[in-house]
């Protein structure tokens, strides 16, 4: 099946493989447990969300020139081609890597990695990549000298993401651990990403509650939601959405290796869905949660008992709720509309 996918992050898609490969080249095997594939997929293993960021920001270190983002967008292009995923909306903190991390890198160094990568995909496997600049929010609260909000993460992702907007950045997110970082702080931030015509997609209704959803979609007038699990703790809330049809970016295999629903049987997924929520279907992270995106489609089968239709549904879903230039969403509906007429079962 022709897939697209809307929540994903370009950092955290990098394969163990990938991940030694970069730590040998910049002398860095010191920072990670072991030096083979086995020992990354145990350190995998999270104890809660904030051992998850540790993990996340070790990699992220390891980007360090224009030939390391090439190689980890050319790859996700492959992985892309071997999935049938055609489209992908990847998120990406370009501010950990300019500024927060001590090394040394420029956004036009960046940028141009990220570029070079995804031209040389389309080129060799056919596949679309859009990017989704996103704050990481924890940094904006630093609990020291006094400060309880930083603006500086926020505006130079901005910064970021207007530079980028000819090189295929369409969304502004906010990502991150979301206790002790409400929405509000970066309203300033998202109004300003929204006059420039990018798309409001912050994570909410993660690792907090309905709260963080509704003042996602006041504070930042959000587009779409990135995770928004939830929203079902909130009827109010699931009217809301309901009525105004706002896509959730749903990762059920996250939000189980995460502790947001330990038991898959208590994800709900199949609930939001049958309200009339619309909902699609990600991999967020999907080494670090040892998961793809046909694995998460195949979980929509045994766990929730999707039959063809509705898998065929919920794919299709993704292509609407995408932030794709029209003349290209509507070349990928009708390809995936002609697929689904061929299909024999």
């Amino acid at each position: 099946m022709p897939k697209a996918e809307i929540h994903i992050h370009l950092e955290g898609a990098i394969q163990p493989e990938t991940v030694l490969i970069l730590a040998e080249r910049h002398q860095m095997l010191d920072k990670l447990p072991g030096t083979d594939v086995d020992a990354l997929k145990k350190w995998f293993t999270f104890t809660d969300f904030p051992h998850f960021v540790q993990i996340y920001v070790t990699i992220q270190d390891m980007l360090r020139t224009a030939e390391d983002f090439s190689l980890i967008v050319y790859e996700n292009g492959a992985d892309m081609a071997a999935q049938n995923i055609r489209y992908r909306e990847l998120t990406f903190t370009a501010y950990t890597h300019t500024d927060f991390l001590d090394k040394g890198l420029r956004i036009e160094e960046v940028m141009e990695g990220l570029e070079n990568g995804r031209s040389r995909a389309k080129r060799d496997f056919g596949v679309e990549m859009r990017w989704v600049f996103d704050i990481p929010r924890n940094l904006s609260f630093p609990q020291r000298d006094g400060i309880t909000y930083d603006p500086r993460p926020a505006n130079k992702t901005l910064e970021y993401a207007r530079y980028g907007m000819d090189h295929g950045v369409i969304g502004f997110g906010l990502g991150g651990y979301e206790v002790g970082t409400p929405p509000a702080a970066y309203a300033h931030a998202f109004s300003e990403a929204k006059e420039a015509g990018l798309l409001s997609l912050p994570h909410a209704g993660e690792t907090m509650g309905a709260d963080s959803v509704w003042d996602s979609l006041r504070e930042l007038h959000a587009d779409r939601i990135g995770h928004g699990v939830r929203s079902v703790e909130d009827p109010n809330l699931l009217a809301y959405l309901k009525e105004r049809q706002i896509p959730l970016e749903i990762n059920p295999t996250s939000n189980q290796r995460l502790h947001i629903f330990p038991d898959m049987a208590e994800h709900p997924f199949r609930q939001l869905d049958e309200m009339g929520i619309f909902v699609t279907v990600n991999s967020d992270d999907p080494p670090l949660f040892n998961t793809n995106l046909i694995q998460e489609y195949e979980l929509l089968a045994t766990q929730f008992g999707y039959d063809e239709a509705n898998l065929t549904r919920i794919a299709r879903n993704a292509f609407t709720a995408s932030a794709a230039e029209s003349d290209l969403k509507q070349k990928l509906l009708v390809e995936f509309d002609e697929w689904l007429e061929n299909y024999e079962g």
